[in-house]
């Protein structure tokens, strides 16, 4: 019997913006479709109305569009198996309900949700687990009738078995067994119609023809409910593998301080998908026991269910601006400029003029590139090239052993090197500025650090002489004549 097809899926609820864990989960479905040459579909679990966020779903397509995860099927790609929104199925699990209501395995439950509550709180009190209690399960026809005439809209519940056991293989975890009775009467169909996860998935995985089921570890303990549902509705149940917990680095469950935030926010921070897509699939996988950057390609040619870990991940904010870093340097100096743009147009003072000068920062880029580690910074690295006047205090023109009368004496003399030298490019400049450090008495540190405080504002910038080439001449002389007026008025 052939093998069949791999057809996986990425099943967000547009109840929140996609963060970490669960694009996450999206790559490695997706990875995994890629690798096998089968289909990665997307399905939107929006059964939840009252939790729903206005243009989430949007905001999840364009956090799989900005990684590079395109799709086979989806809201926006029809397919034979569509549609692909769970409010556009509902006839689907109502079908569904009433099979296994025919079947005597599913009953309508006519509780309220004051007696659930007052049912959830004396089992806690008893610490026992808090369950349904099945009160509704073995009602009399007469019963129900008189229920149904106090709740004529009533859920459908799950006839769950009391004894033995419920067990699944699950790829990366082996066997799994629950004991049924752990298995809680659980919900299909709530008050309003709508399904909750457990039958919608088990549907719509079945009328997809899903093949693998991958999802986060914390979905395990309702699998079972799961593979009582495929068998009670007589499907085939697809394989299951449910992957590791992401941690913080603290070993704590992942939280916003830890850089659980939206997915987007990176991106707004001025991540590359390259990094971040390479970062993800570290959380869990690994290609082997050494090598951390890892092309798209390269994931794709080797990522199998079996190099899936058990153990926790751990999120590492550290790393990922590491490997940040790492595909920043590997940008083309042209294309780093045009990324750079809206964060430089977005972000540089108000008093740099606009339109920015793309081709200016194409002489700005490779300057920073070695340093940067997210694109969002590189205005921060830069700022100083654009900005037509820099502020700071004049005692930081005056290095370690300096005091204003030799900085003075120092930054006048380069300014007298510099009017009269006709070349300012590297070479010229530092064979007349050390021999002048020499000839001052000064360490070519001392004199560096206040030409670059003088042209720059800061203590720490680029290459200085690179820096300067960059800005010009015209403009190194001005701001070294204002450093000059500075320590003769230092009041100004």
């Amino acid at each position: 019997m052939p093998e069949k097809p791999v057809r996986v899926r990425y099943a967000p609820s547009p109840t929140g913006y996609p963060h970490v864990g669960n694009i996450r989960t999206a790559l490695f479905n997706w990875l995994y479709a890629r690798h096998n040459k089968g289909s990665f579909i997307v399905r939107i679990e929006d059964t939840d109305t009252a939790r729903t966020v206005d243009g989430a779903v949007e905001v999840i397509m364009d956090s799989l569009k900005w990684l590079g995860m395109d799709w086979d099927e989806g809201p926006d790609k029809p397919g034979k198996y569509g549609p692909y929104r769970q409010s556009e199925r509902l006839e689907y699990y109502q079908k569904a309900a009433e099979k296994l209501l025919a079947q005597g395995d599913a009953y309508y439950c006519y509780c309220s949700s004051g007696r659930l509550e007052e049912m959830r709180s004396a089992q806690i009190a008893r610490k026992e687990p808090p369950g349904y209690d099945r009160k509704c399960r073995d009602l009399s026809a007469e019963e129900r009738a008189f229920a149904r005439a106090s709740c004529p809209r009533p859920v459908i519940r799950f006839k769950a078995p009391l004894e033995g056991s419920t067990s699944f293989c699950d790829v990366i975890r082996g066997e799994v067994s629950f004991e049924n009775r752990t298995i809680d009467d659980f919900i299909l169909l709530k008050a309003d119609g709508y399904p909750t996860y457990h039958l919608a998935s088990v549907v719509d995985d079945n009328a997809m023809d899903i093949s693998h089921v991958m999802r986060a570890e914390e979905w395990i303990s309702s699998t079972p409910k799961h593979v009582l549902l495929y068998r009670a509705l007589g499907f085939n149940a697809p394989q299951f593998a449910h992957l590791p917990m992401i941690l913080g680095p603290d070993r704590s469950k992942l939280s916003k301080r830890h850089g659980a935030v939206s997915i987007t926010q990176y991106r707004d921070d001025g991540y590359l998908p390259e990094a971040m897509v390479n970062f993800l699939a570290l959380l869990g996988w690994s290609l082997d026991d050494k090598t951390d950057i890892i092309n798209i390609q390269t994931l794709v040619e080797n990522f199998t269910l079996e190099r899936i870990g058990k153990t926790a991940a751990v999120f590492n904010r550290e790393k990922l601006e590491w490997m940040n870093g790492i595909y920043i340097r590997s940008l083309e100096v042209s294309e780093l400029a045009k990324l750079a743009m809206p964060f430089l147009e977005q972000e540089l003072p108000a008093s740099v003029s606009r339109p920015v000068d793309e081709e200016y920062v194409k002489k700005v880029i490779p300057l920073v590139q070695e340093r940067a580690k997210t694109i969002k910074e590189i205005p921060s690295l830069v700022y100083f090239f654009f900005t037509p006047d820099i502020e700071y205090p004049a005692e930081l023109l005056i290095g370690k052993k300096m005091d204003v009368k030799t900085t003075l004496n120092a930054l006048e003399k380069t300014l007298d090197i510099l009017k009269e030298s006709e070349e300012f490019d590297h070479d010229s400049l530092e064979h007349r500025l050390r021999p002048l450090a020499e000839e001052l008495g000064l360490k070519a540190g001392q004199l560096f650090g206040a030409v670059r405080v003088a042209v720059t504002g800061v203590t720490v910038s680029p290459p200085l002489f690179e820096t300067m080439m960059v800005m010009g001449r015209q403009a190194c002389l001005e701001r070294l004549e204002k450093a000059v007026e500075k320590l003769n008025c230092p009041e100004k």
